[in-house]
């Protein structure tokens, strides 16, 4: 017989059962860490922030402690034991130009092997408010010191200080003497360029320069003009474009309708632009007209036909960067001035003597 059970309507309802509370997680140490690996905690410190001196079995014996634990370093206790927080801020405008791409991954680069991190801050647009926000990111992130790839009248403009205490290098020629700055020797790799296509017979050089706002094609038109002048030669009428390879080409039809024989490019990319433009209006490169470009980028062998240019230097410039901002970090310096990376002419194809 089956039994049958009857609830009471009336009965008070069984209290619902409560899961307990996960047991909290033990976040894993620096201790565990040199336990497993055999080492000191002083030696996974040096790991940790990657300190050089470290024996390369023994990096790699606590790196793989490291990973068997999933130890993760706490960086803000890190920064509130060292004063440190291991970053160094980057700010700029643009990642669309040779320049600061070469130079930027040079930084990155540098700032990784002293144990450094980067942190971005793109300008939205080169205005008052654009720089002021960047500066307000700046403020609200943990940086040790800042490299700044823009032009410092920038900061003027906007009417902006840089936080007390955080050090300060510029990648620009245009600073005055409250930062020091690093940059390649616009004006030698300008004297250079004219004094190649003089030198080879050329009676003058015309210039396509860059937008007149920019410091770095002011100083490389100033040094157009100088070393024609300083030869005795006429000094013909500027011809400006924006840096980019259209620019190049449109200013170059006009250009191509002159009887000029030579022309200084401010840049590589104009320089491309150039050079269709006077192909299609049937000028040949370098029988009937000679190209020197600026900055060497790695596409410049491969133009047709391929680019004499000036070559800078980017690496040496964000490793450089790097070096003087971490000093300026450890030393307090209050240095100034600039310091200039040396330029090189790069001879290839698009130049020769002029046509007879």
């Amino acid at each position: 017989m089956t039994e049958r059970i009857t609830e009471d309507p009336g009965a008070a309802a069984p209290a619902a059962v409560r899961p307990l509370p996960p047991a909290p997680v033990r976040r894993v140490s620096m201790a565990d860490v040199a336990r497993r690996a055999g080492v000191s905690s002083q030696t996974v410190s040096r790991v940790s922030n990657g300190y050089p001196g470290v024996v390369e079995a023994t990096r790699r014996q606590v790196l793989d402690a490291m990973a068997e634990l999933g130890y993760r370093p706490n960086s803000a206790a890190r920064a509130l034991r060292s004063g440190r927080f291991r970053t160094i801020g980057v700010i700029l405008f643009s990642l669309s130009t040779t320049g600061n791409v070469r130079t930027l991954e040079a930084i990155a680069t540098s700032a990784a092997a002293q144990g450094y991190a980067i942190t971005v801050i793109p300008v939205e647009a080169p205005t008052q408010g654009g720089v002021r926000g960047a500066f307000t990111r700046l403020g609200e992130l943990a940086v040790d010191a800042v490299i700044l790839l823009m032009e410092v009248h920038l900061l003027d403009a906007a009417d902006l200080t840089l936080p007390d205490g955080v050090p300060v290098v510029v990648a620009d020629s245009d600073a005055d003497d409250r930062y020091p700055v690093i940059d390649t020797d616009q004006a030698d790799g300008s004297r250079t360029a004219v004094q190649h296509l003089l030198d080879l017979g050329h009676r003058t050089v015309v210039h396509l320069a860059g937008p007149e706002q920019s410091f770095a094609g002011q100083r490389r038109e100033d040094a157009w003009r100088r070393t024609l002048t300083d030869a005795g030669c006429e000094v013909p009428e500027v011809y400006r474009g924006d840096w980019s390879a259209w620019s190049g080409y449109e200013v170059g039809r006009e250009i191509a309708r002159t009887d000029a024989t030579a022309v200084f490019a401010a840049n590589d990319q104009m320089a491309l632009g150039l050079m269709r433009a006077l192909a299609e209006s049937g000028r040949a490169v370098p029988d009937d007209v000679s190209v020197v470009g600026f900055d060497d980028v790695p596409d410049a062998v491969a133009y047709r036909p391929p680019l004499t240019t000036i070559h800078q230097d980017f690496a040496e410039v964000g490793r450089r960067c790097v070096e003087l901002v971490l000093h300026r970090l450890d030393a307090g310096a209050a240095d100034h001035g600039a310091t200039l990376v040396p330029v090189r002419l790069v001879e290839r194809a698009s130049t020769a003597p002029p046509p007879a």
